[in-house]
């Protein structure tokens, strides 16, 4: 079956992808730093390294039988502004313009949970709207990569259409009663540090947030976060490669200095013994790229294509569960179990 990637980044998703059975025939990708990481691992997709915009899908009307993409998140995103359709990064129209042209069997879009929370609401419910008006019946769902193996604590918002069945999400895989524990950071990283780590020191917060857990809260300095080795991973993020990357507690400090301020100790002061930041290589591991697959750009460009994209692991769960579901062999597959109200019309959806 034949795949679109747009806004494709390093490839998450188009790796995800293959290993499930796809062809990639095409994909999108602004970032000429991302293309080329891109076109490392796949040299036969046609590259479109240009603004989405400029691009006419036509040419793959009726041969493509799926359009997958991760619009870019920042007008819905925690973190932004969240102006939505008046943020001139939204380039949700342009995803749907492409099924619009291309008018695949289905379709396959990522985004962050943002999009369809408080301000953004009225604008995702008018995206259901002109996706259903497209002829696709949807579905979707926030899915943590944690529970489908990936050594990481990311939810990400995914929406699913197809023209004649209404697809349906995977079951976890990991982490409840009947599978297997959730793969941990230490399970992917070892002991042995890899890679550059970037100049950033670690340094402790002069007023600590606590929290329950020793790698929660902020007791540290900076956005990064020192990561569980015994549970997932925080989401890396595509800020990385600063103050904002998540670090390895090479002397197991956390800890110590969480217990010491559950008892009412006074803050530590000065830098953290042993913190050592996550290098583009461990982000990498963690979000389930191949390990011999190099990141074109300068390092802050590297990270940046990390952090963007769908953890491969993750994109490789749903994949082959659109592959099987668009090929009727759903026996062997288990599913999660729709909402009462998630009906058989088409755009008639419940979380």
């Amino acid at each position: 079956m034949k795949v679109i990637d747009l806004f494709s980044g390093a490839g998450g998703l188009s790796l995800g992808l293959k290993r499930a059975g796809f062809q990639m025939v095409a994909c999108v990708e602004i970032k000429r730093e991302a293309m080329e990481t891109y076109a490392s691992h796949d040299a036969d997709a046609i590259h479109f390294n240009t603004d989405i915009r400029a691009v006419d899908f036509n040419r793959f009307r009726s041969t493509v039988d799926l359009v997958t993409g991760g619009p870019p998140c920042q007008p819905f995103s925690i973190g932004g502004l969240r102006k939505a359709s008046a943020d001139t990064r939204d380039m949700i129209p342009e995803f749907i313009r492409c099924l619009q042209e291309v008018q695949p069997a289905a379709f396959l879009m990522e985004n962050v949970p943002g999009l369809m929370q408080k301000a953004a609401r009225p604008y995702f419910d008018s995206v259901i709207s002109r996706l259903s008006a497209c002829g696709y019946r949807l579905n979707w769902a926030v899915l943590n990569a944690a529970d489908y193996g990936v050594p990481q604590k990311r939810r990400r918002l995914f929406l699913l259409g197809a023209k004649h069945i209404q697809l349906r999400f995977p079951a976890p895989t990991h982490g409840s009663a009947n599978g297997p524990s959730y793969l941990t950071s230490l399970d992917v990283l070892g002991h042995e540090l890899i890679g550059e780590a970037p100049n950033c020191p670690v340094r402790y917060a002069r007023g600590p947030d606590i929290r329950p857990s020793p790698y929660a809260g902020h007791l540290y300095n900076g956005g990064g976060r020192p990561i569980d080795p015994y549970g997932p991973c925080h989401t890396i993020l595509a800020s990385s490669g600063g103050y904002k990357t998540h670090w390895r507690d090479t002397e197991n400090v956390a800890p110590e200095y969480h217990a010491h301020l559950l008892q009412g100790g006074a803050p530590w002061e000065g830098f953290v013994p042993g913190a050592r930041r996550l290098s583009v290589e461990e982000c990498a591991i963690i979000q389930t790229f191949p390990r011999e697959l190099r990141f074109a750009g300068k390092r802050s460009a590297q990270y940046m294509q990390v952090g963007d994209a769908v953890p491969p692991d993750l994109a490789f769960v749903i994949a082959r569960s659109i592959y099987f579901q668009l090929h009727g062999r759903t026996d062997a597959l288990r599913f999660v179990e729709p909402a009462p109200d998630v009906g058989p019309i088409q755009g008639e959806l419940a979380l």
